[in-house]
């Protein structure tokens, strides 16, 4: 099940998470953090993660670049504090057996991204983005990263008023080619992959969703160097099903990797709760197998234990329970691969497609006039069923 269920900690909710909300202060202290933003509380905290990560027998993690290491005076003292900090990551993870599923570099949280990073209307900081992501890649490589993420969470608007779309999207399509192009200049080997998220903190964000990506990837030639790391809570936000970016992404071969969470839809925001339904598991996972696996990417637990929850004992919990879901929903995508059931009725669905005028269409030789030929000979189509209450049977079924 390990080649499948390619388990992740992440380490900006599990270790760097103190409970706070809009409303209210921490309530999360860990014994091993004396909450400065000193290099020697990063070493203790960076040694504690690992010792969870062993204790839990998860075998990859994931980082944002300021996560890892405190920001300094410039950006010559904060790469520096980096190498340090990442000399450790590397000593401990040959250590404990654990390898580096992405790392990314955190372009939303310091004020000087507040317009965003790639797509901020002042070339000043699209600059300094260009400089943090080359750092990054750096560390990537110097860690065996085996993907390499970029999260907008900035990029995008508040208004349209005074925003330039089309000059902002173009800025992001080339700050992606100098990714790609200094990617390869150092050999790094990991596989790039975008984020996406409708809203939050911007108004919009480009990368709204999976589709979105698709077609921002494909339009500006990107498309052979990025795949897509899907965040089912975001896809939620988007409007759609728990499922959807996983399967739309995975469909155009673009799907990379999965940060493993869900939302609360009646809330409206980004919960980043632990993945708790075997049925929602069940069609990520039905989705993976289909593809053949998602490795080199993974199923990272971008989530963290609510507010309330301030035993250490419940970080253990959480991630133990998100895991049991997940490897409960690729036993049931199994079975319900395996029973053919489902494949069969699509099949039938969509046998008009295998000869005649559907066949014609299927392979794109179709004429508009041969269409109204055959409707004149055919006549009125019939109506029918499209079944979903059955599908949602059988899905229940192997569940």
């Amino acid at each position: 099940m390990a080649d499948w269920l390619r388990f992740s900690v992440c380490y900006w909710h599990t270790f760097r998470g103190v409970g706070l909300d809009p409303f209210g202060g921490p309530t999360i202290t860990r014994h091993w953090d004396d909450g400065s933003e000193s290099i020697e509380n990063a070493k203790r905290r960076l040694r504690a993660a690992f010792e969870f990560l062993s204790k839990l027998g998860v075998k990859y993690w994931t980082f944002h670049d300021r996560d890892l290491a405190p920001e300094g005076a410039d950006l010559e003292e904060t790469n520096r504090n980096l190498d340090e900090i990442t000399d450790l990551a590397k000593e401990l993870m040959e250590k404990h057996g654990i390898k580096l599923l992405w790392n990314t570099c955190n372009l939303f949280a310091h004020p000087r991204f507040m317009n965003g990073a790639a797509t901020n209307p002042d070339a000043h900081v699209v600059a300094y983005a260009a400089a943090q992501v080359k750092k990054g890649l750096e560390i990537g490589k110097k860690l065996g990263a085996e993907n390499f993420v970029f999260w907008g969470g900035r990029e995008g608007f508040q208004s349209l008023l005074n925003t330039d779309v089309l000059a902002e999207l173009t800025h992001a399509a080339n700050f992606f080619k100098m990714a790609v192009d200094y990617k390869e200049k150092i050999g790094f080997q990991g596989q790039l992959l975008i984020e996406p998220k409708p809203k939050e903190p911007t108004r919009h964000q480009y990368d709204y969703d999976a589709m979105t990506v698709v077609g921002f990837l494909k339009h500006f030639g990107l498309s052979d160097h990025f795949k897509i790391n899907v965040e089912p809570n975001h896809t939620m936000l988007a409007g759609h099903s728990y499922e959807h970016d996983v399967v739309m992404a995975s469909k155009f071969g673009m799907l990379g990797s999965v940060d493993s969470n869900t939302g609360s839809p009646d809330l409206g925001w980004d919960t980043d709760q632990f993945p708790m339904d075997v049925k929602n598991a069940t069609l990520v996972m039905k989705a993976v197998i289909e593809q053949d696996g998602i490795a080199p990417g993974g199923l990272n637990f971008d989530a963290k234990v609510r507010r309330e929850s301030t035993c250490l004992e419940d970080m253990f919990i959480a991630h133990i329970g998100a895991m049991d879901t997940f490897a409960r929903g690729l036993r049931a995508a199994v079975k319900l691969i395996e029973g053919g059931v489902m494949k069969m009725m699509i099949a039938d669905r969509y046998s008009s497609f295998k000869n005649g005028i559907g066949a014609k269409i299927a392979k794109g030789n179709a004429t508009f006039e041969e269409c109204e030929e055959y409707i004149k000979k055919a006549g009125e189509p019939k109506q029918i069923s499209g079944q979903q209450e059955k599908y949602e049977c059988v899905l229940n079924h192997y569940v």
